[in-house]
């Protein structure tokens, strides 16, 4: 593309969508090992959470690109040989890209200042205990926090160690990059092991680059995840330090990989990535999830999509507005509603609790590609009906369009 000064949202929003591979085109055939890498080029990594009221969060951004997709093709990718995933602190807990793991031992190295007070005092306070919980992972790994709380050593001058401080040890480990993730129980405990039983050898044996070219890799890897994209958002994808993330985006820019722009109505500065496409339309129609890298940074996705999004989990019931889980519907280059999902496993039923209709939005429209889309998804989790929306402006177009492809 030719190089803008300035850009429209518009425009923006469609290099962000192509940048986060919406523009690509579908899986002709069988969804197989090349299209999750071709997604796992576009966004780098995937955020992990436990929540699975609906799917768990790093199975829906495959979703989202791909469509209705054998769950099994992430799992054998993460935690089967040869692996193209591994787990670690990336953007939050993360699968990331296997070959990227030597971007991120300078966190790995500075585990000391950077993890979590508990994992911090428990190798300061209990060293040997960390030796210990070490020495098992390498003896017994792979090996849960729960399969050996009961055989930690007891010590004579306090009360004793119990699971907490062994899963808080190998946590330490874990940061430190002295054990990994080899897989996950079906309660999604970490299995942990050593990492040369784990990762592939070319890692392994990959030199380790120095703090700032990592930096650099990663606010590069940043950029071309978002297409375009403010000095916050480009900190915020691996979580990266403020200064490091500013050096990082001054020496790119120097490079050329970075193009400084303004958008309109956006209050910082842009950076373009320079290999960002600007496709003319975006022809999307799926649910995002609200772990999904797209709306990762919440004032990010304010300005791109003008849509105010931010998700419940945590508010007490009485208190939420649009519900417990809810997932944005993008419909061409716009988000044009909201819902809130349950799958009821027992029943088979993909439950909706609440639907909304996003300002500007035609509802008609919106509830008939909602629709096809709730049972595509149903679909795919391996359900066999879709329920009845039970509040929301968009309930009773839903209903309608739900009556009509049942």
């Amino acid at each position: 593309m030719a190089v803008p000064d300035s850009l429209t949202v518009a425009q923006a929003r469609r290099i962000t969508l192509a940048a986060q591979g919406f523009t690509d085109p579908a899986p002709g055939g069988v969804t197989d090992l090349r299209h999750l890498r071709r997604v796992l080029r576009r966004v780098h990594l995937i955020q992990m959470d436990s929540v699975n009221v609906l799917q768990r969060a790093h199975f829906m951004p495959l979703y989202s690109r791909l469509g209705p997709y054998p769950a099994g093709l992430l799992e054998r990718a993460a935690y089967r040989r040869p692996r193209e995933l591994f787990e670690f602190w990336g953007h939050e807990a993360s699968l990331i890209r296997a070959d990227l793991q030597p971007l991120f031992r300078w966190r790995m190295a500075r585990a000391g200042e950077l993890a979590w007070g508990n994992m911090r005092r428990i190798v300061v306070e209990q060293p040997d205990l960390v030796a210990w919980v070490l020495d098992e992972v390498r003896e017994r790994g792979p090996i849960t926090a729960a399969e050996i709380e009961h055989d930690a050593p007891r010590s004579k001058d306090h009360w004793g160690w119990n699971w907490s401080v062994v899963k808080q040890a190998l946590e330490w480990l874990f940061y430190s990059g002295q054990v990994t993730a080899s897989e996950r129980t079906s309660s999604f405990a970490r299995r942990y092991d050593l990492p040369e039983r784990v990762l592939p050898r070319a890692v392994l044996e990959a030199p380790t680059p120095s703090p700032e070219e990592s930096f650099r890799s990663l606010v590069e890897l940043s950029a071309r995840a978002l297409g375009v994209a403010a000095e916050t958002e480009l900190r915020d994808y691996f979580r990266l330090p403020l200064q490091a993330t500013r050096d990082a985006i001054a020496d790119l820019v120097s490079a050329g990989v970075l193009l400084p722009v303004t958008v309109a109505g956006w209050r910082p500065r842009a950076y373009l990535h320079a290999e960002a496409r600007l496709p003319r339309r975006v022809r999307a129609a799926t649910l995002i999830s609200p772990f999904d890298p797209l709306i990762w940074e919440r004032a990010r996705t304010e300005r791109l999509f003008d849509m105010t999004y931010r998700i419940e989990i945590y508010v007490p019931k009485p208190q939420r507005v649009y519900g417990y889980y809810v997932l944005p519907f993008l419909l061409g280059d716009r988000f044009v509603a909201r819902v809130d999902l349950k799958a009821e496993r027992r029943t088979g039923e993909l439950q909706i609790p609440a639907a909304w209709l996003e300002p500007g939005a035609d509802p008609e429209e919106t509830a008939g590609a909602l629709a096809a889309e709730l049972v595509r998804l149903a679909g795919w989790l391996g359900l066999t009906s879709v329920g009845m929306p039970e509040r929301g402006d968009l309930a009773a177009p839903l209903k309608a369009s739900l009556a009509g492809v049942a």
